[in-house]
C-alpha cells in the first residue's frame, strides 16, 4: 500500500491519544487502519472488522506492525469505545482533506440524525443523535458532533460550528437550526446562512409570510424582486420550482438577526396521477443571494440526505447498529461518514456506493486507490 508523506494514514494519526493507560499489544494505529480499511470494504460492526484484519493481514502487512497477529473483535470494541471522538474525527478529516481538497465558499448543509437502534434500555442509555455537517460540492463529511441525552440539536449546532472551517462558505440549516445564537455564530465564522423559517420563529414566520402574500397579490409590482424558475419531469409527475429573493425592507424582529440582509420563499408545484401539491418554504439570508443562488443552496441542502444520511442508512446500515459501549458508537459513526466520503470521491468505478465497497473488499488495488484519494 504505497503513501506519500502528505496523504499517509499512519502520519494524520500519530497525534491520536491512546486511551489506554499503559502499552498494549497491539499499536493504536493498527486499530485505525484496520477500522478504515474494514469500513469501506464492507464490515459493519467490530466482528466484522476482526474478521478482515484476519482474512487481509497480508495486505495490511505492507504498512502495519502486525506481529502481535490481529486483535480480537473485543479488542476493537474496547479501544473505539475509550478514543475520545473529537479528536479522532480531527485526525480523520485532516487525512481526507489531504486527500481531497474541499472547495471554497460551497455550501455547507447541516442536519440532525438519529441512531435509532443506539439505545441501551439496560443502562437506561437513549439511541444517540449526530448533528452533522456535509460538504454538498464535495460530497465530504466535515465533521460531526453528539448530542446530549438532556439538550436538542439546538445546542449542539453552535458546538459543530465552532470545529468547522466555514470561511466564504454558504451554511444551510432546517428550521430547528433557526435560532438568533446558531445565525451570530455563522456570521462570526465568516460565512453566510440560508436558514429556514417555521412556526418555532412564530413572529418572524408570519412576518415574512405575509410580505409574500401582500407582494405576490400584484406579482411584487411595489418591491424589487429576483426569480427563478425550474421545471421538472419524470417517475410520474411534473415538479415546478419557483424561488424568489427580496431584500430585506419591513421584517419583524430584523434588528435580533446578525446580517440579515434578504428573504427568500421556496415554491413547489407538483402534479402527480392528475393531483396537485403545492408546498411554500420561508427562509432568512445574510446574503442577498440571486434567486438561482438561492435555488441551488436550496437543492443543496438536502444532499445531506439524500447523499449522505439515506446512504448511512440504507448502505452502511447504521439504523440497525447495536453498537453501543462508551464512544464506539460516536465512533463508528464518524468512520461511516469517512467511508461514505472517500467512496462518493473515487470515480475510477462508475457504480454505486455499495457496489464499491464489495469492489474495494475483492480487489485490494482498488482499495488503495480509495485510501490514497486516486
Amino acid at each position: 500500500m504505497p503513501s506519500t508523506p502528505s496523504t499517509s494514514i499512519v502520519e494524520h494519526f500519530a497525534d491520536l491519544t491512546d486511551p489506554r493507560r499503559r502499552e498494549g499489544t497491539y499499536p493504536l494505529i493498527n486499530f485505525v487502519v484496520i477500522g478504515v480499511c474494514a469500513v469501506i470494504c464492507g464490515a459493519d460492526d467490530f466482528v466484522a472488522m476482526a474478521e478482515y484484519g484476519r482474512t487481509k493481514k497480508k495486505f495490511l502487512e505492507q504498512v502495519l506492525d502486525l506481529s502481535a497477529g490481529i486483535p480480537s473483535h473485543d479488542r476493537f470494541n474496547a479501544i473505539f469505545a475509550s478514543i475520545k471522538p473529537a479528536e479522532f474525527e480531527k485526525c480523520l478529516l485532516n487525512w481526507i482533506t489531504a486527500l481531497h481538497e474541499v472547495t471554497a465558499g460551497q455550501v455547507v448543509a447541516i442536519d440532525g440524525k438519529t441512531l435509532r437502534r443506539s439505545y441501551d434500555k439496560a443502562n437506561s442509555k437513549s439511541a444517540i443523535h449526530m448533528v452533522s455537517a456535509w460538504a454538498t460540492a464535495n460530497h465530504i463529511s466535515l465533521g460531526q458532533t453528539v448530542v446530549d441525552q438532556k439538550t436538542n440539536e439546538i445546542t449542539a449546532i453552535p458546538k459543530l460550528l465552532k470545529i468547522l472551517e466555514l470561511s466564504g462558505c454558504l451554511v444551510t440549516i432546517d428550521a430547528m437550526g433557526c435560532q438568533v445564537n446558531i445565525a451570530q455564530a455563522i456570521v462570526d465564522a465568516d460565512a453566510n446562512y440560508v436558514l429556514a423559517v417555521k412556526g418555532n420563529q412564530k413572529s418572524l414566520y408570519g412576518s415574512i409570510w405575509r410580505y409574500f402574500e401582500d407582494h405576490l397579490s400584484d406579482n411584487f409590482a411595489r418591491v424589487t424582486v429576483d426569480c427563478h424558475r425550474t421545471h421538472e419531469r419524470g417517475h410520474g409527475r411534473d415538479e415546478t420550482r419557483l424561488y424568489f429573493t427580496c431584500e430585506v425592507s419591513e421584517i419583524c424582529d430584523q434588528q435580533r438577526w446578525p446580517q440579515l440582509t434578504a428573504i427568500g420563499m421556496a415554491i413547489n408545484l407538483t402534479v402527480q396521477n392528475g393531483k396537485e401539491t403545492r408546498e411554500v418554504r420561508y427562509y432568512i439570508l445574510s446574503k442577498a443571494l440571486p434567486a438561482r443562488e438561492f435555488g441551488r443552496a436550496v437543492r443543496s441542502h438536502w444532499a445531506i440526505e439524500n447523499r449522505c444520511h439515506w446512504q448511512l442508512d440504507v448502505t452502511f446500515q447504521e439504523d440497525q447498529s447495536r453498537i453501543r459501549k462508551g464512544h464506539a458508537n460516536a465512533n463508528f459513526s464518524v468512520l461511516r461518514r469517512m467511508a461514505l466520503s472517500m467512496l462518493k470521491n473515487n470515480h475510477s468505478r462508475r457504480v454505486g456506493i455499495k457496489n464499491k465497497r464489495m469492489i474495494a473488499a475483492l480487489d485490494e488495488d482498488y482499495l488503495t486507490e480509495v485510501l490514497l484519494g486516486k
